[in-house]
């Protein structure tokens, strides 16, 4: 159900409605969605949190070192993606501001260096890493821890949709040199 929310909310047609609805106070949607998103998570994780779990796979030294490796991953391309990520935008502070002062929402950003050179979304897929890089694994957690992947890579389909929409062709163009979530090519150095 989270997920379901967490998407619903994001969609174009969400903000459209939350538009109409805030009226002057528009630009302030995106911080709203990211409030709602944290604070209706946490009663998920609590519940999940709370049911008594069964280990279905115990974690020798050769698991824990994968996992380990994951963390290292993951830690690093949320690092990485906020050193190119205007997080002012991703929380929505400069939507709110240019809302009130300029009467209207900011161009979304597009950025190619950095993290974004090798990886289209680095917080997706080191979400995903993070997801499987810790903990045992349990009946809850291996549940949890598939539908969480699934979300993820279905998000970052319509994420890719989204995108393309809004920047077009220098999306496009970008989408056939930088791989999606595993960053596998190698930039070439001139």
């Amino acid at each position: 159900m989270w997920c379901t929310l967490h998407s619903y909310l994001v969609s174009n047609r969400a903000q459209r409605i939350g538009d109409r609805i805030l009226g002057r106070n528009a630009g302030i949607y995106r911080l709203l969605y990211v409030l709602i998103s944290i604070i209706s998570l946490l009663p998920v994780l609590w519940y999940q949190f709370s049911l008594p779990q069964r280990t279905i796979l115990d974690a020798d030294l050769f698991i824990r070192i994968g996992q380990g490796i994951l963390l290292v991953y993951g830690i690093a391309m949320f690092y990485l993606g906020a050193r190119v990520y205007d997080m002012s935008f991703v929380l929505g502070f400069s939507q709110w501001r240019a809302a009130k002062e300029a009467g209207k929402l900011p161009p979304l950003p597009f950025r190619t260096d950095g993290v974004l050179a090798y990886v289209r979304h680095p917080w997706y897929s080191g979400g995903i890493a993070l997801i499987w890089g810790f903990g045992s694994i349990t009946d809850i957690y291996l549940l949890t821890r598939l539908i969480l992947s699934a979300y993820f890579i279905i998000g970052t389909v319509h994420e890719e949709k989204r995108l393309v929409s809004e920047l077009g062709d220098r999306y496009r163009a970008y989408r056939r040199r930088v791989p999606m979530l595993i960053p596998w090519k190698l930039k070439k150095i001139p």
